[in-house]
């Protein structure tokens, strides 16, 4: 158990109380979520930017335990493994919430599982064959959108809000298609070995 995966670790451990916050039904209980009024205008549940502050946290260690594991060379099957279910824990986990919760469209979470699922398939059968699936720059690069996407919805939008430019949704919806791209080149780039 090295040191990138102990962060890893943290951050499953931060999504399950970024998940605890969200689902728990505080009103049920008789506590009463406290509201933040902003500009007369904008109510925010505090439990949102709690939500919000801590899914930021956990995704800044999915960069450091890479980095880490990069750098001092300590990357082990392991820590792939971990590292992957701590990702799809995260957002995938936050995405549905949002949705059920009617924050944002639910065919977010649908297209950004289903592709998740099918590069997953496909990086299993293509390991099975002895081979390797490397990241693409398209997948990073829709988990950075999608990071900033879900953070900025569970902190309102503020502050793009108060100019009423849906900044988050923007942000969403470009993860989505880069969620597609991406998962159509994951195929293009291993169709050869997955059908050999």
């Amino acid at each position: 158990m090295n040191l990138p995966n102990k962060i890893t670790l943290i951050r499953i451990f931060l999504t399950c109380l970024v998940v605890i916050i969200l689902l728990f039904p505080f009103d049920a209980v008789g506590l009463t979520a406290t509201k933040l009024f902003i500009n007369e205008a904008i109510v925010v549940d505090l439990k949102y930017f709690i939500a919000g502050a801590l899914f930021i946290i956990a995704s800044l260690t999915d960069f450091l335990d890479g980095y880490i594991a990069r750098k001092y060379n300590l990357v082990t099957d392991l820590g792939k493994m971990l590292d992957a279910i701590a990702d799809k824990f995260l957002v995938n986990s936050v995405l549905i919430i949002l949705a059920s919760q009617g924050l944002i469209h639910p065919i977010i979470p649908v297209i950004i599982v289903t592709r998740d699922t099918v590069v997953d398939i496909i990086k299993m059968i293509v390991g099975s064959k002895k081979a390797v699936v490397a990241a693409i720059m398209s997948g990073k690069v829709k988990t950075i959108f999608l990071m900033l996407g879900i953070a900025l919805t569970l902190f309102n939008n503020l502050p793009f809000e108060l100019i009423n430019i849906k900044v988050s949704d923007v942000l969403l919806i470009i993860a989505t298609v880069l969620a597609v791209y991406s998962g159509i080149q994951y195929y293009q780039i291993n169709k050869k070995v997955l059908f050999d």
